[in-house]
């Protein structure tokens, strides 16, 4: 085989197992899960890779308008927090901790959650809502961020993440 074969054999390899769509699960709307799928979202679409958002259950918070730019820091049952539990529940913990952290994102220039739902639609990043949970929590599509692009069943978003290079994440 000749040098070019083999390089020409070896990029197609490596192009099979490159990731080619990330298809994201965020079913708790503190601020720090709501940053950490953006992040990956935006990350994976600065890499050329496809990106989908399915906001299920508590989730819905984060694409939920009247809520969306008020979310907070999980100050109670987050041990990366180094809290003791009763001390993450006193009053004012969770409102100091959410004022600490944008503080720090301000510092490093990440955009509010509204403003950032802007810039991962103009990227290109797919933003689903979870039927079920919408019904669950009795919530009309005219309550959520403007610009999603629907709302799914499990199934349909699980048929939208077939494929080959396609990941599935849900943390």
């Amino acid at each position: 085989m000749s040098e070019a074969a083999q390089e020409s054999a070896t990029t197609e390899v490596v192009d099979e197992k490159r990731i080619k769509k990330m298809c994201l699960i965020l079913s708790k709307a503190t601020l720090d899960n709501v940053y950490a799928y953006f992040i990956l979202a935006n990350g994976a679409r600065m890499e050329g890779i496809e990106a989908e958002i399915f906001f299920t259950f508590f989730g819905l918070e984060a694409i939920t308008a009247k809520k969306l730019d008020d979310l907070h820091v999980a100050t109670v049952g987050n041990p990366a927090m180094h809290l003791p539990t009763m001390l993450g529940g006193l009053p004012g913990m969770e409102n100091f901790a959410t004022s600490m952290m944008k503080k720090e994102m301000e510092k490093l220039d990440i955009p509010p959650v509204g403003e950032f739902l802007d810039i991962l639609k103009a990227s290109g990043v797919n933003l689903w809502a979870c039927k079920l949970a919408m019904e669950m929590f009795h919530l009309k599509e005219e309550a959520l961020y403007s610009d999603i692009d629907g709302v799914l069943t499990v199934g349909s978003f699980y048929e939208r993440a077939k494929g080959e290079g396609t990941h599935l994440l849900f943390i």
